[in-house]
């Protein structure tokens, strides 16, 4: 999996609390430089006035602010699994590699079981892994190599029959039927700041599934880096919060 990002809002946060002021403001913020706009904040410096701002409108849940800035990610090799989690969020905007029009034709089956293609879950090589709603624990590792090989086997038997459905002339969109729900995908998407918070409540909690999790624990390292103020207050004083963000 790699997550990058394409495109995100200049100046994030100047854009958040110049929202955030209007609210209050009696002149109009289009009139005024954004010192002005922050003139009656407190801090010393405008980095603090908007570390101030920020925290207040995150501790009082005063939210709509932070619907302005807007982030697009690209997303690489994600399953076709973390792929339905993801796009349940309504109010993000995706584009997915699709399946109709790209066809897997020059891929090895050998390469399949090396990793190639298809997501290999690490319950599949990791004795001590524990997963949600498994039975038991910790395996010997005759039972997690047993595990493996018919992983392996499955998928790249289902790779296998899929390109030879697309040899007998099935067309892309109905052969892929054969495919592993495993089957890697490429997205990008496109959200607001207090919808990436929102997924980060659901999605990066002890509980979700370790895929969909790790991919939102990347979008938050990216994050932090365009909207610092606002996920660092999120990373400190609000993830795996039990009352979570609403959308």
């Amino acid at each position: 999996m790699e997550v990058r990002l394409l495109e995100a809002t200049e100046d994030p946060e100047e854009l958040i609390c110049t929202g955030a002021r209007n609210d209050y403001s009696e002149p109009f913020v289009g009139d005024q430089t954004f010192e002005e706009t922050m003139e009656t904040v407190e801090g010393d410096s405008l980095e603090e006035k908007k570390e101030t701002l920020i925290g207040h409108l995150l501790s009082h849940g005063h939210y709509g602010p932070f619907e302005h800035p807007q982030v697009t990610f690209a997303v690489e090799g994600v399953s076709r699994s973390c792929m339905a989690q993801i796009t349940r969020h309504r109010h993000v905007s995706f584009d997915v590699q699709s399946m109709r029009y790209v066809s897997f034709d020059d891929v090895d089956p050998a390469d399949v079981r090396e990793g190639e293609m298809v997501v290999v879950p690490p319950s599949a090589t990791d004795p001590d892994w524990v997963g949600r709603n498994q039975k038991t624990g910790q395996v010997d590792e005759e039972t997690v190599a047993e595990r493996d090989e018919i992983f392996r086997d499955a998928v790249a038997d289902a790779v296998e029959s899929y390109q030879d459905l697309l040899d007998l002339g099935m067309p892309p969109e109905d052969a892929r039927f054969v495919l592993p729900i495993g089957t890697e995908v490429n997205m990008v998407m496109s959200m607001n700041v207090r919808m990436l918070m929102h997924i980060a409540d659901m999605r990066a909690a002890a509980d979700s599934q370790w895929e969909i999790r790790q991919m939102t624990e990347e979008l938050l390292d990216l994050a932090a880096e365009w909207c610092p103020i606002t996920f660092e207050y999120y990373e400190e004083n609000m993830k795996n919060r039990k009352n979570r963000l609403a959308p």
